[in-house]
């Protein structure tokens, strides 16, 4: 009994071992995300699986909001994962904190970031027309199909310490 004993620790004892890497390296390393939506088509379609690197920003605690330790903001053109409504949400990062944001209500509402025309609905216009900067600690953050979008021209801003990640493959 003893050699069989040895035979099964022999192969236990490495899978246990591999088991705790693999969950170590998904809870807080990189992760695959299913993608459900059309909101950032081109860049990522509906259905596509996207690989996340969640130490872009910081180490972030498991099934939270927040960092052990962060090292890194999101950098504009960045697309992030964050937490809104209880849900994970993939937006690119469309504006850092301190970016100056011009609006427009000539023909349709717009909003400007640089070189970047966004357009708005009226609802979004008189939601983001009070703010004339990213706020610190904060990103703008949109789909790249505005069309099908709900994003930071909905529900405003997004904290930094929400962002749990970037994509790293599309």
């Amino acid at each position: 009994m003893q050699k069989d004993e040895k035979k099964a620790q022999h192969f236990i004892v490495p899978a246990v071992i591999g088991l705790c890497i693999g969950i170590v390296v998904k809870l807080f390393v990189i992760d695959f995300l299913h993608i459900s939506g059309r909101s950032m088509e081109p860049a990522i379609k509906d259905g596509e699986t996207v690989l996340v690197n969640k130490l872009a920003y910081g180490l972030v605690k498991p099934g939270s909001t927040s960092f052990f330790v962060s090292w890194a903001e999101p950098k504009a053109g960045d697309i992030v994962i964050y937490l809104h409504a209880n849900r994970i949400v993939v937006k690119r990062c469309a504006a850092v904190a301190g970016a100056h944001l011009e609006y427009s209500s000539n023909s349709g509402y717009s909003l400007f970031v640089g070189d970047l025309k966004i357009e708005l609905t009226k609802e979004q216009y008189e939601l983001m027309r009070a703010s004339s900067r990213v706020p610190d600690g904060y990103i703008l953050a949109l789909g790249d199909n505005y069309a099908e979008s709900i994003d930071s021209r909905n529900y405003g801003f997004v904290s930094v310490k929400n962002v749990v990640g970037r994509i790293i493959n599309r």
